[in-house]
């Protein structure tokens, strides 16, 4: 599993003109899906998400959890992260789970990540045309991918 963070002071989702979810302070996370995933790959990166300290202490230093400072989690899927562009300019999408695997690991990894960060996560549709709106803040942008745990 791939995921992107970006930490926001707000963020939100509309679909078909209307807001599906949105955050204040907290984390927009892009999620996309192999089918090699795993429960322990969608735990790990649940946990790994809620304790990574990028937010900025008294000193203004990164060392606080979006736990430690309440913050909102917006969880969008993301085939697109697993684009390959090794061939041609047109990306192919082979590795990425199809619908039919994607969307139990999508709807697994929700839940653990709201039971990880103790409160609810809004999100997007998976599969359907989204706008999403974010203001990052830093900006910081952080790529995380359960397969090569750097």
């Amino acid at each position: 599993m791939r995921v992107v963070l970006q930490r926001v002071t707000e963020a939100a989702v509309t679909i078909d003109g209307k807001v599906n979810g949105q955050i204040e302070t907290g984390l927009l996370v892009l999620a996309g899906f192999t089918p090699t995933d795993t429960l322990e790959d969608l735990q790990w990166t649940a946990k790994k998400i809620t304790q990574l300290r990028i937010f900025s202490d008294a000193d203004d230093k990164m060392n606080l959890s979006v736990q430690d400072v309440n913050g909102g989690i917006l969880l969008i899927s993301q085939f697109t992260l697993y684009a390959n562009t090794k061939k041609g300019n047109r990306p192919s999408y082979i590795n990425a789970a199809p619908p039919a695997v994607a969307i139990p690991l999508y709807e697994q990894f929700h839940t653990l990540l709201q039971s990880a960060l103790g409160k609810p996560i809004p999100t997007g549709i998976f599969g359907a045309d989204m706008k999403v709106s974010l203001l990052n803040d830093g900006p910081v942008t952080i790529t995380i991918d359960s397969q090569n745990r750097e």
